[in-house]
């Protein structure tokens, strides 16, 4: 396929038939999206809390190696992703997609409940650390079989002309996670003194998303399978022979994922950590700001779904990788002490980047036959997720220490020039069937 970026309505869409979810179907997509939620949830309240209880676990004698140590935790957290990816990818492949969904919701929940619960430093020493990092693990391998879990669920659920608007979900969802996240700790920060957050209240959003983890089971048990993995589970052909086939897509699921991974991440998280540690933004104004802005990301994500079932998959995705190069060393240079500082940039990369976020459940999903979808999906992403996304927040923290900003903003930039490249490259698949 030629590498020009054609941009014109999907002649082959299908009729407009039955485009409308049923009760039933609304039912298994909010308990779909509940579970990705509670994933982000995760990760989100822990970079943003990481200010409060980096000197609980770790020795509070020195806060900045302690943030850092909590930062590191973090990212090893990711560690665990390519190997929960595989496990979980081949249960939704093998025994379906709800299994994997079920168990992937239990084991994070389980996780947050375990943060929630973790011992101080000046109770346990270094143990602390070492329960943190147990907590984050577990959820690693959690949360590296959720989202293609349930991105493939959502793509193979969805009908053909609407696949882009219904794989909005995953973002939509997940983002809302993380707003849900940043929200409470507004409340909590408005609500509770520095020394209450510093000394507990900082557990309150862990024991909430363990809370959450268990209506979401409760959501996921009443789930039905998707069509396409009901037409496909009596095929016992080995899947290593698969999977050696489409080799090609499990690196372009790297390549697209590198650059929007890390600037999503950063924009629509750490930035909270960042604009406190290195600007003295207060903690609420930060968080209050980190909010409206991953708000205005969520009410942009069908928008750009919609865009890539009419126009087609590439034209959305070169955007949204291909300007966010030409904004971040500007807009991550307005970043201050006030509301609007951060606000505004963030508002404005994230709005363009849901052009890319919207839409990638369903790339994904349209790269793989449906005996390998999950797990052709599940570890190359998370293995981009964890080299480059799981770091992200502390390669921020300490290359900005260390060599000033400039330097994580030309790292940020390479990786979406790739993304952007391999976005241009892609063969175009909007609504391509997924019964094969």
């Amino acid at each position: 396929m030629s590498a020009r970026l054609h941009v014109q309505p999907a002649a082959n869409a299908p009729a407009p038939a039955g485009l409308r979810a049923t009760p039933a179907q609304r039912r298994t997509l909010f308990a779909t999206g509940m579970g990705n939620a509670l994933e982000w949830f995760d990760w989100g309240i822990y970079s943003a809390f990481a200010v409060y209880f980096a000197t609980e676990v770790f020795n509070p004698a020195d806060p900045v190696a302690a943030l850092l140590g909590a930062m590191a935790v973090f990212a090893v957290g990711f560690v665990a992703r390519p190997v929960g990816g595989w496990l979980f990818g081949w249960l939704a492949d093998h025994t379906g997609r709800k299994t994997s969904m079920l168990l992937t919701v239990g084991l994070a929940s389980f996780g947050s409940l375990l943060i929630g619960l973790v011992p101080t430093y000046g109770t346990a020493g270094t143990w602390a650390a070492v329960v943190l990092l147990t907590a984050r693990l577990l959820q690693g391998l959690a949360h590296g079989g959720e989202m293609p879990s349930a991105q493939t669920y959502i793509a193979e659920t969805a009908p053909a002309a609407r696949r882009g608007l219904w794989s909005s979900l995953i973002y939509v969802s997940g983002t809302g996670g993380i707003v849900l996240g940043l929200a409470l700790g507004v409340v909590l920060d408005a609500m509770l003194p520095a020394e209450t957050m510093q000394a507990w209240g900082w557990r309150i959003p862990f024991f909430i998303g363990a809370l959450l983890g268990l209506f979401t089971l409760i959501g996921r048990a009443r789930m039905q399978e998707s069509a396409a993995f009901e037409a496909t589970k009596s095929c016992r052909e080995p899947m290593w022979p698969q999977i050696r086939a489409n080799w090609r897509s499990a690196f372009r699921v790297i390549g697209l994922g590198v650059g929007a991974t890390v600037c999503y991440y950063v924009w629509s998280v750490s930035v909270v950590q960042q604009a406190v540690t290195i600007h003295g933004m207060p903690q609420g104004t930060a968080l209050l700001a980190s909010v409206l802005s991953n708000v205005v990301l969520i009410l942009s994500l069908p928008f750009w779904g919609r865009f890539s079932d009419r126009f087609g998959r590439r034209p959305a995705l070169v955007i949204g990788t291909g300007v966010p190069i030409l904004l971040f060393a500007p807009l991550s240079a307005m970043v201050g002490d006030s509301f609007w500082s951060l606000f505004l940039p963030a508002t404005a990369i994230l709005l363009v980047m849901g052009a890319n976020l919207a839409i990638a459940p369903a790339v994904f999903a349209e790269m793989f036959p449906t005996r390998i979808r999950t797990v052709g999906v599940a570890v190359p992403y998370a293995i981009a997720v964890s080299i480059f996304g799981g770091t992200a927040p502390y390669l921020q923290s300490w290359s900005t220490v260390t060599f000033g900003p400039a330097a994580f903003t030309v790292y940020v930039v390479v990786l979406l020039a790739v993304s952007t490249l391999v976005a241009w490259k892609l063969p175009e698949t909007k609504a391509k069937d997924l019964t094969a």
